[in-house]
């Protein structure tokens, strides 16, 4: 059995206030090109559907389109809430949409049931489990102490496997942290004891389809197989040096299990470019998403402006590397009591610019002081 495992579009989200709902939906029509030269015998998008539990319309039509075209190719989608989506809303119709082959999980069930397909080797067990907080488990099994993610995750796998038969093949579809996984600054940090769920809640799967990390992963790959297939764009700058796309994994006859992680392009990838402002100015013409570190000594005044008109139409931030510090070495500026303006000024500008106040700057600031009085 072929499967892609997707998760984390985050429909509707920005980047610096830029909306990406156009990039959005330019990578997804190439997924949909992907589908088609690939074809699938399933289909797992595990969380984070959209950005927000209330997400904007256009975000809700975007995925409504995505997932019918699916859907007329007779492919199976198998999907689950996450951190981010309303679980709520996300469940809207979905005893209905199971009847066309779109299953969707938003909230742990009493007795949760396993979605079957079926190969020419036989039955595939799929556990969808959205995501949850640890009090949603302890009030179903009455628990007398609180428990944390990773006790809660493995009471609530073992309840799904109790329906799927000994030595059949099957996957699991989650949104959690998993131990040790790296994180980007474009996620939604979990709160107390929601994080930290251990891969080993997941070892009698062939193979476990997270969401919530963005960058592509594998948290364990020996005898079983727990993996992130990341976002399919860049949610943040320190994205930028991963490779962005999808994961396609097929089960064997006898569970085993192989993947591959394929890239997607966007029609705009998201960079960071350093230099000097006269070196950036003289950058080819890119309609990419950047953020310019600018290595001058001093400021330029509408640096951002005068960049985006000559190179980088779509500049989201700029910062002035060698002009900025750390909030913590504030207070290395050693601002001295009973000392005149100009002594004052002095020491925020050695500070500031590495270089002594002396010559032309101390001349025309000694001449703008007698201005003023």
């Amino acid at each position: 059995m072929k499967v892609i495992h997707t998760a984390d579009w985050h429909l509707g989200k920005s980047l610096k206030n830029q909306p990406l709902i156009d990039d959005q939906n330019y990578i997804l029509q190439e997924f949909l090109k992907l589908i088609d030269a690939e074809k699938p015998d399933a289909i797992i998008i595990a969380g984070d559907i959209y950005d927000r539990s209330i997400p904007p319309v256009d975000a809700v039509n975007l995925f409504d389109e995505i997932i019918f075209k699916i859907v007329e190719k007779k492919i199976p989608v198998l999907s689950i809430s996450g951190n981010h989506d309303g679980a709520a809303r996300l469940n809207f119709g979905s005893r209905i949409f199971a009847r066309s082959n779109f299953f969707i999980e938003t909230k742990p069930n009493d007795n949760p049931k396993n979605i079957i397909l079926n190969d020419k080797f036989g039955e595939v067990y799929f556990s969808l489990i959205p995501f949850f907080e640890p009090a949603e488990i302890e009030n179903k099994i009455d628990a007398e102490e609180k428990i944390d993610a990773d006790a809660a995750n493995k009471i609530y796998i073992a309840e799904a496997r109790k329906n799927i038969p000994a030595n059949k093949r099957s996957v699991a579809v989650a949104h959690l942290f998993v131990t040790g996984g790296a994180v980007s600054e474009s996620e939604r940090k979990f709160v107390g004891a929601v994080e930290n769920v251990s891969a080993a809640n997941f070892s009698a799967y062939n193979y476990t389809a997270l969401g919530h990390l963005h960058k592509p992963q594998t948290m364990k790959k020996s005898g079983y197989i727990v993996r992130y297939s990341g976002s399919l764009l860049k949610y943040s700058f320190d994205e930028v040096n991963y490779s962005k796309g999808v994961t396609i994994f097929e089960i064997g006859a006898g569970g085993e299990t192989f993947f591959n992680h394929i890239n997607l392009i966007p029609r705009r990838d998201v960079r960071v470019v350093e230099g000097n402002f006269d070196e950036l100015l003289k950058s080819a013409r890119s309609e990419d998403y950047i953020h310019a570190n600018l290595t001058d000594k001093n400021h330029v005044l509408n640096a951002m402006d005068k960049l985006r008109n000559a190179a980088f139409p779509n500049l989201l931030s700029i910062k002035f590397v060698n002009l900025e510090r750390e909030i913590e070495n504030a207070n290395a500026l050693n601002l001295r009591e009973e000392i005149s303006v100009l002594e004052q000024f002095a020491d925020f500008f050695e500070y500031s610019t590495g270089e002594k106040f002396e010559g032309e700057y101390k001349t025309a600031m000694e001449k703008l002081l007698n201005e003023i009085k």
